[in-house]
């Protein structure tokens, strides 16, 4: 009876707590520990004694995960939260790309049956819809920019571009693109990224000095669409729609495919049907569907060397951009085209992204490809 008793005690201290502790991602976890005993001391202190003793094995863990949680809080350069990479090791800065191997490339070149080539990107020009205040501009200096030379009168034009080239348009994130702002052990704050680069290490008016997209690999590997759209039986998934694991499972099914059929340094593109909106603004200023943290959670552990989707799978809290590129290293690239491999049902392919090689830029334009 007596431990009956107790146990509702304990109960009744779990609810309290549970109801008066979230977790603000805005705060120190620190001060939200702190807050969270005081919670907890307040609902003691109405205990009587005999309550405490049965309850003191919890209070002890409770200790013990407090102890846990603010060591782990205490990050160095060498260790932290995401840091060093458990797979590529404490200087890598290629991520997920190190997944496209020689073997992984011939093994995907078997996927061509036709020689079709579908392409996966918008055209970049004056104009197109852009995210926030950048900016994509090209020019032609003079018409011929230059000439008439030689005995031939040879002419020659040229163009200028200038744009945030790496961040517009058909876009590729590199590991230098998403950082996150961390309290190290020593007290002081900085902004960290991939495989726990940071901006002190990074930062210059000419370029990232480190963590630049120059370091990725080409990408030449299986492509798979997910194709969630058409599993709704939708041209486009609804306006700020979470994405769930039944989407995504019951899209391969419809399409053949089990989550055991994909590999490590597979490309996964999820189809929201979003394209459609392209160029309108809508499609930089709109809010598409989202993948939930399930979703994100799953593509974690399929190990692709990159995902892809045309829009960005991102939702308000930039999960995909934190957990996806910042902690892992899968790289995303956003607002791509799928109207033609939608339209004639093409799921697996030789997919081509080769990232230029802009020394120091955080992302990179390019041309993607499916072959069939």
């Amino acid at each position: 009876m007596a431990r009956r008793r107790y146990g509702r005690a304990w109960g009744a201290y779990v609810l309290f707590i549970h109801s008066e502790f979230e977790i603000h991602p805005g705060e120190s976890i620190r001060l939200q520990i702190l807050l969270y005993y005081d919670a907890a001391l307040t609902l003691l202190t109405s205990l009587n004694i005999n309550q405490i003793y049965y309850m003191k094995h919890f209070i002890f863990v409770g200790i013990i995960l407090t102890c846990y949680v603010f060591s782990s809080s205490a990050q160095t350069r060498e260790k932290g939260p995401w840091w060093p990479h458990p797979v590529w090791g404490a200087n890598d800065q290629a991520g997920a790309s190190n997944w496209i191997t020689p073997e992984k490339i011939l093994k995907s070149l078997s996927l061509v049956k036709t020689g079709k080539v579908y392409e996966l990107g918008h055209v970049y020009e004056r104009g197109m819809p852009l995210v926030g205040n950048r900016s994509y501009n090209i020019f032609i200096p003079s018409f011929p920019t230059y000439g008439p030379i030689g005995k031939d009168k040879i002419v020659f034009n040229d163009e200028y571009v200038a744009s945030e080239i790496g961040q517009v348009g058909t876009q590729f994130d590199g590991p230098g693109h998403v950082g996150k702002q961390v309290t190290m052990a020593d007290g002081t704050t900085t902004e960290v990224f991939y495989n726990g680069a940071t901006a002190e290490e990074m930062r210059s008016p000419y370029g990232l000095l480190k963590l630049g997209i120059e370091n990725v690999k080409p990408i030449i590997t299986r492509g798979i669409l997910i194709d969630l759209a058409a599993f709704k039986g939708v041209d486009i998934l609804q306006e700020g729609y979470e994405i769930t694991m039944a989407d995504v499972r019951n899209a391969l099914a419809k399409e053949g495919l089990k989550e055991s059929d994909i590999q490590p340094g597979d490309a996964l593109l999820f189809n929201l049907g979003w394209w459609r909106h392209w160029p309108t603004q809508k499609s930089t200023q709109g809010s598409p569907a989202y993948a939930s943290l399930e979703v994100i959670e799953w593509i974690i552990a399929r190990k692709p060397s990159m995902i892809g989707s045309d829009a960005s799978l991102d939702g308000p809290d930039f999960k995909v951009h934190g957990e996806v590129t910042m902690k892992n290293g899968i790289f995303n690239l956003e607002f791509m085209n799928f109207g033609t491999l939608q339209a004639e049902k093409v799921y697996q392919f030789l997919f081509v992204f080769t990232p230029l090689r802009l020394k120091g830029a955080t992302g990179s334009p390019g041309r993607p490809l499916a072959i069939f």
